[in-house]
């Protein structure tokens, strides 16, 4: 049996089972993102939930595996040549995609591309539709100047563009076959008209082939179920 005692995280959310995969994480886009990838693949794991309002991210426990205080996180007793903890949720999918030989293309231009997708979630829509999120929802009442929300208003919207023109001739990012640059994406695309309710100010019918995408990827059995994953109390 693998022992994790190593790891101090596990003093604070102790494994029921230790020989399978720990996430740590909350069902917000980027936790969605790994809780898809496991319930796709059908890796064992247990869920562990990290608190926000509790501040658990930024206890000692958690910290001494991801510094940078962000969910999701892994710990996998059967990483390459022993444990692994692991964080960054496209670090993550792009290690279980590899661990699994699932979601990401094996011939290497196709591999290739699939990765540039990802990162173009990473660096652009997750990164953009946050920052709008925050100035459209959360900081309305707190910054006069309209110039923040407009921005990222806008630059969402480009950003969409890109995507809705991607998926004009094809059911996924990659084409018929269903990846990690999907998986990555569309929890932060359902956020926009959902938590952000953001639908009427990014006019978003303007993108057909991204709500089509969409309502592909939330069909999935495993899309459905990382919404809730882990379960809150």
């Amino acid at each position: 049996m693998a022992d994790l005692s190593a790891f101090p995280i596990t003093r604070k959310w102790p494994a029921a089972d230790p020989t399978v995969l720990q996430l740590y994480s909350l069902p917000t886009p980027n936790g969605i993102k790994v809780g898809a990838m496991l319930e796709e693949t059908g890796l064992p794991y247990e869920a562990h939930l990290v608190d926000f309002g509790s501040n658990d991210q930024m206890s000692p426990e958690f910290l001494s595996l991801n510094p940078n205080n962000k969910i999701p996180a892994i710990l996998d007793p059967d990483g390459p040549g022993g444990p692994l903890a692991l964080w960054e949720s496209g670090a993550i999918l792009v290690y279980l995609a590899e661990k699994t030989g699932k979601f990401l293309p094996s011939a290497p231009a196709a591999r290739y591309e699939t990765l540039q997708w990802l990162m173009f979630q990473m660096g652009g829509v997750g990164p953009m539709f946050g920052q709008f999120g925050h100035f459209f929802k959360f900081a309305a009442d707190k910054v006069s100047d309209p110039y923040p929300e407009t921005r990222y208003a806008d630059e969402s919207r480009r950003l969409l563009a890109v995507l809705d023109a991607r998926l004009a001739s094809r059911d996924f990012i990659m084409g018929e076959a269903y990846t990690i640059a999907d998986m990555a994406a569309w929890p932060w695309v359902r956020t926009l008209g959902g938590f952000y309710e953001a639908s009427e100010r990014l006019s978003l019918d303007d993108f057909p082939h991204v709500g089509a995408w969409l309502a592909r990827c939330l069909a999935r059995p495993a899309s459905q179920a990382a919404l809730t994953i882990p379960a809150k109390p």
